[in-house]
């Protein structure tokens, strides 16, 4: 699999997500780059991860993540629970060190100079190799890039948010065009919009079972005409190409040069590598901006 930047590191263009791991978390092993968060299963997540590494650990980059609520443990950005956590996540992961540590939520309580400083100390220690963040608006990142510089301290390398075909936020809001000021790599998590963008839901047609669309009404809320008639459009125009759709929604995102990897979760093996095997289609501008006026006609 190609690779791209993250700062000091290199990394495949498509990595798992692990926010729903259980025991089938030995399929991240088909895996460059394995993005979890402490808050995963409370913890779980993390603690799996590191089991199945094991040895292996020199040949993966883990990017986990701190800031939201851990129940006995705490949350937030300051430099005292930035310390806790840290420990923690590298005793779960049963590592010496992280290669992508990512401040979770903004936490707006405290000045983004002190949740740095103590960010840096961690790489000076030989902790944590690079630092990132997710959910941060431009406007958040733009402060973040502007305290680092100030005082000299490790800055974001990358910023992790939703992004995909049925989700522009990150182009709307700028922070696409900030990742490319800043040269940040940019993460796209939901890159399939919670399954709409795998071709398993078809307008009209029952929905498949044992999916999360189907469990859960918070999913099923994305079942709207308007998207599943963009489903049916982009599914037209990556079948003329001899494409799946979801081969065209990791292709259109890794198109962008601000995409450095595609954090894609998977329940099974199977999908992982079909996730992994869809990054070899590459689009050009051209195509980009087709698939783009295929989902404005279709509205």
């Amino acid at each position: 699999m190609k690779k791209r930047s993250i700062g000091s590191l290199r990394v495949s263009e498509v990595g798992i997500g692990c926010n729903n791991f259980g025991s089938r978390i030995a399929d991240a092993a088909t895996a460059d780059v394995i993005d979890t968060a402490d808050m995963y299963d409370n913890g779980r997540s993390e603690e799996l991860l590191g089991r199945i590494i094991g040895k292996r650990r020199s040949q993966v980059v883990i990017a986990t993540k701190f800031g939201n609520d851990m129940p006995g443990q705490g949350s937030g950005a300051r430099p005292e629970y930035i310390r806790i956590a840290v420990d923690a996540s590298l005793k779960r992961l049963s590592t010496d060190y992280i290669d992508l540590y990512q401040q979770h939520v903004p936490d707006d309580s405290v000045p983004i100079s002190d949740t740095l400083g103590a960010l840096n100390d961690l790489v000076t220690a030989g902790k944590v190799r690079e630092i990132g963040c997710s959910n941060f608006s431009a406007d958040q990142l733009r402060a973040a890039a502007s305290a680092s510089t100030q005082q000299r301290v490790a800055r974001f390398v990358s910023v992790q948010n939703e992004y995909s075909l049925l989700n522009r936020e990150p182009e709307d809001e700028g922070v696409l065009a900030e990742c490319a000021r800043q040269r940040l790599g940019f993460l796209p998590y939901f890159p399939l919009k919670s399954g709409l963008l795998t071709g398993k839901f078809r307008k009209g047609a029952p929905l498949p079972e044992n999916t999360r669309v189907a469990k859960y009404e918070r999913y099923r809320k994305l079942l709207t005409d308007e998207n599943l008639n963009k489903v049916e459009a982009l599914i037209d125009f990556a079948s003329t190409r001899n494409h799946s759709l979801l081969e065209l929604a990791f292709a259109w995102l890794l198109a962008h040069p601000e995409v450095s990897s595609v954090i894609a979760g998977a329940s099974n093996g199977d999908q992982v590598r079909a996730n992994a095997a869809a990054a070899q289609w590459t689009l050009d501008s051209r195509a980009v901006a087709e698939a783009d006026e295929v989902l404005r006609a279709s509205v």
